[in-house]
């Protein structure tokens, strides 16, 4: 039996943006380097709907509109023709009709310059900075404005417009304020106004309309620090605390009495309320991308202390992911039937027609039998292995030809180091502050990382042990002690075992920050690239000695071919015209097969293969709009979905199926870094209805608010490699109290 919990039971289905809705019919050759790729972000794809021929010209005009306005310096106005011109003074777009002149505007506050009408009746617009499709104009202008809440805020609009939307978004308070909070009146001049409103009506209209935006000002205050609560996971009745009540005056300021901090009765009454309601019309709205650009669903499990098995589902897709429930399997494992069950009810809630793949975390135990069962009943979706979980498979495997001995002498240098306090200061004031130790949520990547450490501070780590201070201290005369110093200033064999695995390991560590965080865009059209740049490195690092590099790729082919390629994964490559159109590109069997077995599977309909093999011709051979200008210097630059949005237009059937390939990801949920004891604690029985609907809603608002607001808290990137250290880590556990509590500070 598996025990499930989903907030709140919006499905997937076809509509349009009313409520939640779906939408949408239902030998690997290296390559070169990866030049142009950065930037980007997670961006709305354009949709263009293939089945209304008639709207094919005006969907060309917006493409051409849109690529005008991502390059307005190089457009040469026509001197009859309308021109769009950007102003010097104030970053914003003006309309001009005249000649091509161009003249300072000031910062239109008609938020109809600021946007592309997609859908009249709905009112759904498209931003004309970063091309988000917004549900409406209110959120429109708070996604301008910068103001957090239903929508994500903007990051390229121009500074001036932001405080323009900012100001009109944001009510206009009354009174005094100290520290953002409305200050009270006191004393003579509270009196004589209180007077005043007694013999005046329109200045007790005045007042009271006064005392309601107060009002306002501090419940909104108090669903900011509610929300600071919810998103990092603090015990509500911490509220309760004398503690947070001084810290809350402290910082509003001693001489107001307006704001009242919220009490553990508001933060899981109103305020858990205001924030649920918030959240899920962030959901609905990422929801409404789907019909475009397709989502993936991600499994998240893991093994708790009391070794329960939890799985969380995260749906993602350009828009941003979304938590959308949890389940303990325990009962479940090693039952086929009832997992597909599982996560057959969740495609069905998602809609079946949205989702393209699901990516699990690992194939294990009974999950390689469920994804081929999973891949016969839903054909047109793809069950693929995280990426990161192959490539510390493959790490694991590495460390296993022989080298287990230097990474046993790593951990035994580490280990020495960290378990007494005053070595851990003398190897930081040598290193300059750097430490030895680093954390990743890919377990097998750690001891490699912390390899690499050490490689690199050989030079800094022998001045230590060649110090004064490490000769004259107790430890040096210990076993330990001069078994760790000679092995760093006397064993050779310690450096050159150690250098000779990491020219393995270390493209494979450079693949994972790459996928998981170093770029923005979505990377399944880059993991062949990725995976062929590794091969080629760790070749390279060898001088091309076969003997040497040839079993590191077979450890690489085999995990490739067994559990991390997929058919999707060729299609991504072959669309990916960062990449096609390159000399290095290299169509071999596989890539062609995996490509012609994503059309027949996602496409039912035999007519709309043939469009499409006719279309992918034009693509070839740089026929229409995709041998334009823009769209030849823009490849590399732009995220492939976006590229195939404004330049796949002559294409409709061939630019919808390639926006819905290239805007997946080819890892999993773990990159996210949910925290799993909110989780785990959801799944605890023994409480009454009331209190588990509460951390029902809790949990879901708590995932989604640190899914939403990782742009904000992680520059645009999710690194798998800035994981806390873990004291009790068995690469350090075993160190004294101080140093414990130090690295654990770290």
């Amino acid at each position: 039996m598996v025990e499930e919990v989903n907030r709140w039971g919006y499905g997937g289905g076809e509509g349009g943006c009313d409520g939640i809705c779906g939408g949408g019919a239902g030998d690997r050759g290296s390559s070169g380097g990866r030049e142009g790729v950065g930037g980007g972000g997670r961006e709305k794809e354009k949709e263009y709907d293939g089945g209304e021929r008639e709207k094919k010209k005006k969907n060309e005009e917006e493409g051409v509109q849109m690529r005008n306005s991502l390059s307005p310096e190089t457009k040469k106005p026509d001197e009859h023709s309308e021109v769009l011109q950007l102003s010097e003074s104030s970053s914003s777009w003006k309309m001009d009709s005249s000649s091509g002149d161009s003249t300072p505007v000031e910062a239109s506050t008609d938020i109809r310059n600021h946007r592309t009408l997609l859908h009249k009746k709905k009112g759904r617009v498209r931003c004309n900075y970063c091309a988000r499709e917004i549900c409406n104009y209110s959120r429109l202008k708070k996604h301008l404005g910068g103001i957090r809440g239903n929508v994500s805020p903007c990051v390229e609009v121009p500074e001036d417009i932001k405080v323009q939307m900012e100001k009109d978004s944001l009510p206009t308070l009354s009174g005094k304020r100290k520290h953002g909070v409305v200050m009270e009146y006191s004393g003579s001049e509270q009196k004589d106004e209180m007077l005043q409103v007694l013999h005046n009506p329109k200045k007790k209209n005045k007042v009271k309309n006064k005392e309601e935006a107060e009002n306002d000002s501090s419940r909104q205050t108090q669903r900011c620090i509610g929300r600071f609560f919810i998103e990092n996971g603090i015990d509500f009745s911490s509220a309760n605390s004398s503690t947070f009540k001084n810290m809350v005056h402290a910082l509003v300021g001693s001489g107001s009495t307006e704001l009242k901090a919220p009490s553990c009765d508001d933060l899981k009454g109103w305020i858990l309320e205001e924030e649920l309601k918030a959240t899920q019309e962030h959901v609905q709205e990422v929801v409404c991308s789907w019909g475009s650009t397709g989502c993936s669903i991600l499994l998240d499990g893991w093994t708790d202390k009391s070794g329960r098995n939890m799985i969380n589902f995260v749906v993602d897709s350009p828009q941003g992911p979304i938590f959308w429930k949890s389940a303990d399997v325990s009962d479940s494992i090693g039952d086929v039937d009832a997992m597909i069950s599982l996560i057959s009810g969740v495609i069905d809630e998602v809609g079946v027609q949205n989702v393209v793949q699901i990516v699990t975390y690992t194939t294990a135990g009974s999950m390689e039998a469920v994804g081929k069962q999973m891949t016969e009943k839903y054909k047109s979706i793809f069950w693929t292995v995280c990426a990161s979980h192959c490539i510390g498979l493959m790490l694991e495997k590495i460390g296993m030809l022989g080298t287990e001995r230097v990474l046993s002498k790593a951990k035994a240098i580490a280990k020495f180091i960290y378990s007494h306090e005053t070595v851990l200061n003398l190897m930081r004031k040598h290193t300059g502050g750097v430490d030895l130790v680093s954390s990743s949520r890919i377990r097998s990547a750690m001891p490699f990382l912390i390899l690499e450490t050490i490689k690199s501070q050989k030079k800094n780590l022998r001045n230590m042990f060649a110090s004064p201070e490490w000769k004259d201290s107790t430890l040096a005369s210990t076993a330990d002690g001069r078994m760790v110093s000679g092995m760093v200033t006397r064993e050779p064999s310690f450096w050159t075992e150690a250098e000779m695995l990491l020219k393995a390991s270390v493209p494979l560590i450079r693949a994972l920050h790459l996928l998981n965080g170093e770029d923005d865009r979505p990377q399944l059209g880059y993991i062949y690239e990725t995976m062929g740049q590794v091969k080629e490195q760790i070749k390279k690092n060898h001088q091309g000695r076969k003997s040497k590099y040839q079993p590191l790729w077979t450890v690489i082919d085999g995990i490739w071919d067994d559990q991390l390629h997929s058919p999707i994964h060729a299609a991504g490559y072959y669309l990916n015209p960062g990449l096609f159109y390159f000399e290095d590109f290299c169509a071999d069997s596989e890539v062609k097969t995996g490509f012609l077995c994503c059309i027949v599977r996602i496409l039912e309909d035999k007519r709309e293969q043939d469009l499409i093999a006719t279309q992918f011709k034009e693509y070839k051979m740089l026929g229409g709009t995709f041998g334009c200008g823009d769209a030849i210097d823009l490849r590399a630059r732009l995220a492939p979905a976006k590229w195939w949005s404004l330049y796949g237009v002559d294409c409709p059937e061939l630019q919808r199926f390639a926006i819905r390939i290239l805007s997946q990801t080819c890892t999993g949920a773990l990159r996210y870094g949910l925290k799993r004891s909110l989780t785990e604690e959801l799944h605890t029985k023994g409480r009454n209805f009331i209190e588990q609907k509460r951390l029902t809603e809790l949990t879901f608002v708590h995932h989604n608010l640190r899914l939403q607001n990782l742009p904000a808290s992680n520059s645009g990137n999710t690194d798998i490699f800035l994981e806390p250290i873990d004291p009790m880590d068995e690469w350090i556990a075993g160190m004294e109290e101080k140093a414990a509590k130090q690295i654990g500070n770290v």
